[in-house]
């Protein structure tokens, strides 16, 4: 059974019966009450204030993996990133999704970074590489296996199929940085004189790492590697 209507703030059951203790995922419920308590204990605030207007100077673009949680490996706390995520950290000049996070983050929010996070060991680049059809994500992908084309020689020495991901885990960062920086977004924002840099960071699941590929800005005084 599933019940959509809002039950009663404070109340452990809806005015139709609906209990908490009976959904199916009673225990991530269970955790965010404890999490609750506990901030409400540590700092009285906390919500007063997360309440407020957000003010974040950071747009993170990563990738949809459960494992590449973006305020937890760098540390952060709620109100000082702006994320976006999708299946591997891209940005399509027709996902209008992303665009519009994108609009959001520097027109509005007027965010100074925008960091593009890929990581070692993505599905999306493994699958990407592979030859056999995945149905409707292949659409999705078709942006990865063209950076895969225009890149080829630099895989035609490469025989580990590791490397050869990480490689174009690299490469496909780079290229969603480039992307980001053509939009009319954020050509706008450096023609005004608005102070934003994009970043291309790489995060490893072995060891908990990020390694920074690059930066542009307005003066391109840092370029991508390999774009």
């Amino acid at each position: 059974m599933c019940y959509s209507t809002p039950r009663k703030a404070g109340s452990g059951q809806d005015p139709h019966g609906y209990s908490a203790e009976k959904s199916p995922l009673s225990g991530l419920l269970k955790r965010n009450a404890s999490w609750s308590e506990n901030v409400h204990h540590s700092d009285p605030t906390f919500f007063t204030r997360s309440a407020e207007k957000q003010t974040p100077n950071i747009l993170w673009l990563g990738c949809s993996d459960s494992r590449v949680t973006a305020e937890q490996i760098v540390g952060a706390g709620p109100g000082e990133l702006f994320v976006h995520r999708n299946i591997a950290n891209l940005c399509v000049h027709t996902d209008l999704n992303c665009l519009s996070v994108i609009q959001y983050a520097v027109d509005v929010l007027k965010v100074e970074h925008i960091i593009v996070c890929g990581h070692y060991g993505c599905g999306g680049i493994a699958a990407a590489i592979q030859p056999e059809p995945l149905g409707l994500i292949d659409h999705w992908l078709v942006n990865i296996k063209d950076v895969y084309a225009a890149n080829k020689e630099k895989f035609e020495n490469i025989h580990d199929q590791k490397e050869k991901e990480n490689l174009l885990s690299e490469l496909n960062v780079g290229e969603t940085v480039r992307s980001i920086c053509h939009t009319a977004i954020v050509q706008r924002a450096w023609k005004r004189g608005q102070k934003l840099s994009v970043h291309g960071w790489m995060y490893g699941l072995d060891d908990g790492l990020i390694s920074e590929l690059g930066c542009w800005n307005q003066s391109m005084s840092m370029k991508m590697p390999n774009v």
